[in-house]
């Protein structure tokens, strides 16, 4: 009987790059001979959170990838199948005794295929070394060492990517297997609107960045027509992979050294711990993907109107801020924070729609949607942890101050361009006589408001702030508290 080749096997994942990776450094370090494999999953591919968009910059990572990996005479192996069914398929032809992978902090279909390999594993006498990803830490039941923690994993170097000469599997030997699998398509479309995948062009995105772009990053992150050249915009590449949170951190702090515009470094610098924070609640608390993590919340009912969500999610509100960023983010794939903000203040407080009714309609759009900042920032913004500020954004008042001369509403919302600028805020408030002057019909040009702001802002911040007064919200906010902060720090700070 000939003896299978032993090889160890790093599953890649949301962790699309060769540098930083601690699945891919450890393998090395078995100096095992290593194949790298992405699987597109049928339990995600059909998952509701997903969209074509996102496949699409997989792809071009891993295309991205394989040019990197020539020089190396190897390649990703890239296959349509789950997990199990490729493992199963692989140990025909090699030993596998060892599988490195990141630990991710998905969605729930991802949290039980996680579950089902780990048995899987153990029943086929492999080990799974489940790797930390961006310092996000498994099994912590409070925040009291956390930031020590976090601390130490930003300070170490950046992980190298040296495999030893033929460590990786060859192109000659992954090109055998491919004959063994569905092979998906790779190539995507060359134009598109979107921001394109790949560790290559996530490091020209950060250089451009760090070479001017971060000077006026404080001034223009409200703003939803700057914000597109003032923010670092790597925020997909950090999502799916092709650039860590710490050699992101690494750079900034060392630019900061010699840069003359620090506090811009520092507040984007701030912004990275953000990402590692929220990652970090959602894998404490993974239910929030569905429920609201404060149990009081979850006696709040809310009647479902499709017709509200349909308005919402194409951009025929009547609020001209909040059409121009759906339809941008529709069309795009991004929106600065503030406007993802404003849209579901305005879903979940205006409309009154439950904040579960966006998550898929929004993840799918969101180029950069990464669960575990996408459950605890909707229900932040519904208003539904009970421990933080409640904020209900009125679109009027951030048209004026964020869009003032109507440049983004305009671009994205054509109809109104010709219009003074005043109306194209406020449409609305034209008087008929203003409507045959400008040859606009409201309601036929541009949609009438779908609702009144001000009657369903009282409505929506007088039913929540009753509701945190309640003693289940008031409990479970003060457990949130003590488990996602340090306990010396007072509820109040």
């Amino acid at each position: 009987m000939t003896t299978k080749p032993q090889i160890h096997i790093v599953w890649l994942k949301r962790d699309l790059r060769l540098q930083d990776n601690e699945a891919i450094f450890n393998a090395l370090k078995s100096k095992k001979t290593v194949l790298l494999l992405y699987c597109f999953e049928p339990l995600l591919i059909n998952d509701p959170h997903y969209s074509k968009r996102h496949w699409n910059f997989i792809k071009e990572s891993i295309l991205d990838l394989n040019k990197t990996l020539e020089t190396h005479n190897s390649k990703i192996l890239a296959i349509q199948s789950d997990i199990i069914a490729a493992i199963n398929q692989l140990q025909n032809h090699y030993s596998i005794s060892d599988i490195y992978s990141h630990q991710e902090t998905g969605i729930l279909t991802t949290f039980e295929r996680d579950k089902n390999f780990k048995r899987y594993c153990k029943n086929n006498l492999i080990n799974w070394h489940e790797n930390v990803n961006n310092g996000v830490q498994r099994g912590l039941k409070n925040r009291d060492s956390w930031n020590k923690m976090v601390d130490a994993f930003y300070a170490l170097e950046p992980l190298p990517f040296n495999p030893s000469e033929n460590q990786l599997l060859s192109i000659q030997d992954i090109t055998i297997l491919e004959q063994n699998f569905n092979l998906p398509e790779l190539k995507t479309p060359e134009q598109t609107p979107f921001q394109k995948g790949g560790r290559t062009m996530g490091l020209r995105y950060l250089k451009s960045f760090f070479e001017g772009r971060y000077q006026n990053y404080m001034f223009n992150i409200s703003k939803p027509e700057q914000a597109r050249t003032s923010c670092s915009r790597i925020s997909p590449y950090i999502a799916w992979g092709n650039l860590s949170v710490r050699e992101v951190y690494h750079l900034a702090y060392h630019l900061k050294k010699t840069s003359k515009h620090k506090k811009a470094l520092e507040a984007f610098m701030s912004r990275l711990r953000w990402q590692t924070h929220f990652i970090q609640k959602f894998e404490m608390e993974h239910t929030m993907e569905e429920a609201s993590v404060n149990k009081g919340f979850h006696k709040l009912k809310k009647a479902i109107s499709k017709q509200y969500q349909i308005a919402w999610k194409t951009g025929q509100t009547g609020y001209p801020l909040v059409d121009a960023c759906m339809r941008c983010l529709n069309e795009t794939g991004y929106l600065n924070f503030r406007m993802r903000a404003l849209v579901v203040s305005f879903f979940t407080h205006n409309l009154w729609q439950p904040w579960q009714e966006a998550t898929t309609h929004l993840s799918q759009m969101f180029l950069d949607f990464e669960p575990g900042i996408h459950f605890p920032q909707l229900q932040m913004q519904a208003g539904e942890t009970g421990t933080n500020m409640l904020r209900i954004y009125n679109p009027v008042k951030n048209s004026l101050e964020h869009d003032p001369d109507a440049i983004f509403i305009k671009k994205w919302a054509p109809e109104l361009k010709h219009l003074d600028t005043p109306f194209v805020h406020e449409p609305y408030l034209m008087t008929d006589m203003e409507q045959q002057f400008y040859n606009f019909k409201l309601g036929v040009d541009y949609p009438n408001p779908i609702v009144d702001i001000e009657t369903t802002r009282k409505k929506a911040g007088d039913t929540l702030w009753n509701l945190r007064k309640n003693k289940t919200v008031i409990k479970e906010s003060k457990r949130i508290l003590q488990k996602h902060t340090q306990r010396k720090r007072s509820p109040n700070t």
